[in-house]
């Protein structure tokens, strides 16, 4: 009886009272129970008001230094563009509508890789979007470790041999931290509504658009040294462009800062850019897939969605070119929105399917 607090002995019966032992699973289990309840009884007090949710977050976007934010708004170099708001836009009007969850658990780790579970959670309606991100405990460097190990190493597209080797505790840090935003992002897009982020990227636009209209100097100079820091040069932009930068027009100087900040975001390569554009030159040249049926390609109806069924129809065929690395996440992302849309959570789950093998 190593926890009895009393014990009583009578005729034929014997009475102990225990001491209850809190453990510190129990203790943690009630502390989160508080939380979560607080959470909900915070959000049934005070709901959202979503007039005052507009203005404050129109209020944000308006402001010039969120506008030109490299986060708030990109364009990823996909066909014609693919173009989104950003983990900043998407702090912010989380934010601005209260009343919103986020948490990120570790559900799986061993030697090569850790998954967190990643959840957006609207209290007010009890909504929940989780989303699983796979984080592999490998980097990819230019020479192996310092006594020589590695873990595989290949070719890269400019025939330099790259290693995989282990990341280490910050390399680790960045890569994890990465992909939680891409997922905070991804399902906090789910809860906000449609109408605000549409009425935001207007917003964002125009203000980056009247700032290079008013002084196209200067932020021409600004987008110059910003791509140099991340090792584009002005002679780069110049042959993306087809023209030297002092001709660009506001709207380019937009998708200019709209590609930065994709890059700059790791959601795109220069490289990647660069094949973009020939690719789509190339296409227009040819004449034959943007005018088959003698439609214009910017006369036809915008494409469908891939739905949820379709997706996973198509995914053990779209899966095994990606395996096979026959085509990058990137290349077959391209590739099918030349027919079809795919919503964000599917070209997640495309680049998921490049690290399986970390």
């Amino acid at each position: 009886m190593g926890n009895a607090l009393t014990t009583r002995t009578e005729f034929g019966a014997q009475e102990t009272t225990g001491a209850m032992v809190e453990t510190a699973s129990t203790a943690i289990a009630a502390q989160s129970k508080a939380m979560v309840e607080a959470r909900y009884i915070m959000a049934m007090r005070q709901p959202r008001n979503w007039d005052q949710v507009r203005q404050d977050l129109i209020a944000e976007c308006k402001r010039p230094a969120f506008a030109h934010n490299k986060s708030a708004w990109y364009k990823k170099p996909i066909g014609k563009g693919v173009e989104g708001l950003g983990i900043r836009f998407v702090e912010v009007a989380l934010r601005c509508m209260r009343n919103v969850l986020v948490e990120t658990t570790m559900i799986f780790e061993d030697e090569s890789k850790e998954i967190q579970r990643v959840s957006v959670t609207d209290l007010e309606s009890n909504l929940t979007y989780p989303l699983d991100v796979r984080v592999s405990k490998t980097v990819e460097r230019s020479k192996p470790m310092d006594d020589g190990s590695y873990i595989s190493v290949r070719k890269n597209s400019y025939g330099n041999l790259t290693y995989t080797v282990p990341a280490n505790d910050d390399d680790l840090l960045n890569k994890r931290a990465a992909q939680i935003s891409k997922a905070i992002r991804t399902l906090g897009l789910r809860i906000i509504p449609g109408d605000l982020q549409d009425e935001a990227e207007v917003i964002i636009k125009a203000i980056r658009k009247d700032e290079a209209a008013r002084d196209p100097a200067s932020e021409r100079k600004r987008i110059a040294d910003a791509f140099m820091d991340i090792g584009v040069k002005a002679s780069d932009l110049t042959h993306y462009l087809g023209h030297t930068l002092d001709t660009c027009s506001p709207d380019e100087l937009v998708d200019l800062r709209g590609i930065y900040g994709a890059i700059k975001d790791g959601e795109a390569t220069w490289k990647q850019v660069m094949e973009n554009k020939t690719e789509q030159s190339g296409g227009t040249e040819s004449g034959n897939e943007n005018h088959s049926n003698g439609t214009p390609a910017s006369n036809r109806p915008a494409a469908a969605t891939c739905s949820d069924d379709e997706f996973k129809q198509k995914t053990a065929g779209w899966r095994k070119q990606i395996v096979d690395k026959k085509k990058t996440p990137d290349e077959l992302i391209a590739m099918i929105e030349t027919r079809q849309k795919l919503t964000e959570e599917q070209k997640l789950q495309i680049d998921a399917w490049s690290h399986e093998n970390d």
